[in-house]
């Protein structure tokens, strides 16, 4: 049973990185059509293999590393990095009698809570002030929107009763819980942007003034780990949020379509939006997520006590 459940995890590993390679491949055309240009063309059919071509040149290139490096930390952290992206793959409702368990919701947050000291340890352990100021701003940033988005998951959570993502598939057959709470949709939208360092929230690498942040030490593979770990993040923050706010089951096609569909905005939000400024975006955490979203705690709670006490 242990190695079943070994080689269907292992198959589960195979495909998130397949579509994280073909999803960087989707992220360079959009942004070269955005911006008036082709993007990867050349290696293999309209570019396909552009990815796996990338991939081997990351792979293949000496692996460096500063002197005054803290060797440990600094080597270990991608790693980390990239398993926490893919462990956190475990609370997707399959269906199918896979890893789906009861306390999915707690396995993420833990898991997103823990991100961060990857990050933290990159950037500490390069030995570099660029690393350093590019981890404390990550840090920082990640701790702030995980209040909110802990609070937006509250919020729906009191709605369905339970801690299983499976329960919102059944809850929302009929209406979607983005017509019933736009906004919490939106702030969520925002806020994953925010916990996964995207554009327009992407200071810990903002190359005017931190070269390329936490990870400017890192080349090579330590640099494919980084990168591939932030888009897993990427597209599985997509899928949560599908199965949140737009109710569809892992086994219809419907849901895999609206996936591409919100992964789509976190490329055109990139294309699009020029970088925020840094106390904005901590001002925009705590003095406006952070109230409507304990505002929506409060309204959903009551409407739960409300019916619980019209049903008795």
């Amino acid at each position: 049973m242990v190695f079943v459940k070994f080689i269907e995890y292992l198959i589960l590993l195979v495909m998130v990185l397949v579509s994280v390679a073909f999803f960087t491949l989707l992220e360079r055309k959009i942004l070269g059509y955005i911006q008036i240009r082709k993007g990867p063309n050349k290696v293999g059919f309209k570019g396909l293999l552009q990815p796996f071509a990338d991939a081997v040149k990351l792979f293949t290139k000496e692996q460096t590393y500063p002197t005054l490096s803290n060797f440990i930390p600094y080597y270990i952290s991608p790693i980390f990095s990239l398993m926490l992206a893919l462990c956190v793959w475990l609370v997707m409702p399959y269906e199918v009698g896979f890893f789906s368990f009861e306390f999915s919701v707690l396995f993420f947050l833990c898991c997103m809570s823990a991100s961060v000291y990857s990050v933290m340890g990159a950037g500490w352990a390069s030995n570099s002030k660029y690393s350093l100021l590019g981890c404390l701003r990550a840090v920082a940033q990640t701790i702030s929107y995980e209040v909110s988005l802990a609070l937006i998951l509250l919020s729906l959570l009191l709605l369905v009763g339970g801690l299983d993502l499976a329960l919102f598939e059944s809850y929302q057959r009929y209406a979607w819980f983005i017509l019933l709470a736009g906004p919490l949709g939106l702030l969520w939208f925002v806020s994953c942007l925010a916990e996964s360092n995207r554009t327009p929230f992407d200071f810990a690498e903002g190359e005017s003034e931190l070269v390329s942040g936490f990870n400017t030490e890192y080349s090579g593979g330590s640099f494919a780990l980084i990168f591939m770990a932030e888009y897993a993040s990427i597209l599985f923050l997509s899928s949560l949020f599908t199965i949140l706010f737009l109710g569809s089951g892992l086994m219809s096609i419907g849901f895999y379509l609206k996936v591409i569909f919100i992964a789509y905005l976190f490329v055109w939000v990139r294309g699009s939006l020029p970088r925020y400024r840094y106390d904005k975006l901590m001002n925009l955490t705590w003095k406006s997520f952070l109230p409507i979203s304990l505002n929506y705690c409060l309204l959903n709670s009551g409407m739960m006590i409300l019916f619980y006490v019209i049903l008795m």
